[in-house]
Order: C-alpha cells, then structure tokens, then sequence
C-alpha cells in the first residue's frame, strides 16, 4: 500500500505511555516525564488496570496510581487519559472479565478516580469469540459513550466480532495495536480500515536498538527476558536504510531506532496516534523534537523502504 503523506496540519497524536511505570521507570522519573510532557502542551496519556506487567502482583495497579498522585499533586484537569480494562492481574495471563456489570463497574470507579481527566474506556486483551459475550461489553460501552467517553479496542483476538457488532451500536472505535518494523497488526483489523483510528503501540520493537552498547539491565527489552546480546539481522538492513536516507542532503538526519519507528507509524495509513514508551526525560525530549521534525520534512521514501522491509 502506497503511503499516506500527511499535511502537517493533521498528523497523528502523541500519547504518552505507562506500561513500566513502577517497574523499570520509577515514580520520580515517571512523574518527570508528566511534568515535560504537559509543559510542552500535550495531555493524552495511556493507562490500563494492569500496568505494570512485571508479574509482581503487589504491583497491579501501581501505574495507574502514580498518574493520579501526580494529577492530585498538581491538580491537573485537563488530560486525556485513556484506560484499558479487562485483565484481572499484571501476571502476563490471559485471565481477563469483560462482562457488563464489570465494564460498568471500572466505568464508575475510573470516572470517579480521574473525573475529567478520563476521555477514553477501552476493552483490553479480549480473547472471546462469543458473540453475545462481546455484545454484554459493547452494551456497557454505549453507557460510557453516554457519559462523554470515547470507546476502544486493544489486544483483541477476534476484532471481527466488533467489527459486526458495531455496525449496530456504530461506536467511533479507536484501536491500540502493535505496529513496528518487526510485527504489525494492522492487517488483523482490515475490517476497520479506512478511518483514522489506530494507536500505534511497541513502535521501538520493544527497545530494539540500533548500538549493541546501548543496552543496559534496565532497558526494556532486557527487563521482558529478551537476548540483547544477539542482534536481529533487520538491524543491520535498517542501517543501511538510514545510511541511504542521510544521504539526501536538505532534510534532517537519522540515528536511532526510536526515529524509525515513530517514522514508521506516522507515514502509516489511518494512523491516529503514536504511543511513546520512553524511560527517561531526555528520551521523551528526543522522541517529541523529532515528532515536530517529521511534521516539517518529507520522509515518505524511508516508510516505503521500510515497508518493503517488513514485505
């Protein structure tokens, strides 16, 4: 599919992730990257029940947690929180509760903890393939999109059984979905192509990086158990990838993994949004002066060398 080049004026949106808050990023560091993150004026920042995944079950919920304290800390009213729901612990299973009076449930107690700050509900790692199960949860839903919440999908296996759904209940559904140079699932949801909707999530590949001496014991590839001492042979081709682009000489150039995959999500079609996992402030600073820098240079070439990659 050729790519879509977007006019600066509508790019996709920056959200600001939590998934290792409280595991490999810390309270005072998260609360850093919120202090950064709203100063420079953005406010959409992503959550779920389950955060962080680090298998600590003392842990669960301690994400969402560090957000609110910081949101009562400096009584912030105006983010655009958005929570996934449904996995019942931060253990990697797939135990999960999606029934109405449970969605309805996490709808009350999330409108309460985060008032006006909450903007979206979202349905997280949802494994059924019941039809009426899955109208339980969209009929929820409704009720939520009645309170003035946009509706979401995340970590679906059976994306059709909304798809059918929703042709009924005709949510304006925004979808997170892994989408990197190594895997993306953006074909597993072709029912929903053709709006802007996607969420692009793991865009780094999980923390792939581009110097093998980059890595250290809290990088986030390491934490989730993966061999940082044996590189992917894509490393090298997206090397050579950057090498070509940097040869062109008006525009900026790139160095780092974290580019290419905020790279990768921009340029891709029905993008709605770029979700940044990043560690550290600077990092944060890095990844929101070059999403400003794709908005003022054509870098639609490297997507489409970039896709034949990933073909």
């Amino acid at each position: 599919m050729p790519p879509s080049i977007l006019p600066s004026s509508n790019p996709p949106i920056l959200l600001l992730g939590t998934a290792m808050w409280g595991w490999t990023t810390p309270k005072e560091t998260a609360f850093a990257l919120l202090d950064e993150w709203y100063a420079r004026g953005f406010r959409e920042v992503d959550g779920a029940t389950n955060y962080p995944i680090d298998k600590n079950p003392e842990h669960f919920r301690l994400a969402e947690n560090i957000l609110l304290e910081w949101i009562k800390t400096h009584g912030v009213s105006d983010l655009e929180v958005m929570m996934k729901i449904g996995s019942v612990n931060n253990l990697r299973t797939p135990e999960h509760v999606l029934t109405r009076s449970f969605v309805l449930m996490m709808l009350d107690e999330y409108r309460w903890l985060f008032g006006s700050n909450l903007a979206t509900l979202m349905v997280h790692w949802d494994n059924r393939d019941d039809a009426s199960a899955v109208r339980e949860t969209m009929e929820a839903l409704d009720i939520a999109r009645q309170h003035g919440l946009r509706t979401g999908l995340s970590g679906i296996r059976h994306p059709e059984k909304y798809a059918e759904l929703n042709r009924e209940f005709d949510f304006d559904i925004c979808i997170q979905m892994k989408h990197n140079v190594l895997q993306s699932d953006y074909d597993r949801y072709a029912m929903f192509h053709g709006q802007r909707r996607f969420i692009a999530y793991g865009i780094n590949a999980g923390g792939l990086k581009l110097d093998p001496a980059a890595y250290s014991a809290k990088s986030s590839l390491a934490a989730r158990g993966a061999d940082v001492t044996t590189e992917p042979p894509i490393v090298e081709k997206i090397r050579q990838i950057i090498a070509e682009a940097n040869r062109v000489s008006d525009r900026p150039k790139l160095s780092a993994m974290h580019e290419i995959g905020m790279l990768h999500a921009f340029y891709q079609p029905d993008m709605l949004g770029i979700l940044l996992g990043v560690s550290g402030v600077e990092q944060l600073r890095s990844s929101i002066d070059f999403y400003e820098m794709l908005k003022a240079n054509d870098f639609s070439d490297v997507f489409q060398n970039l896709q034949r990659l990933g073909a």
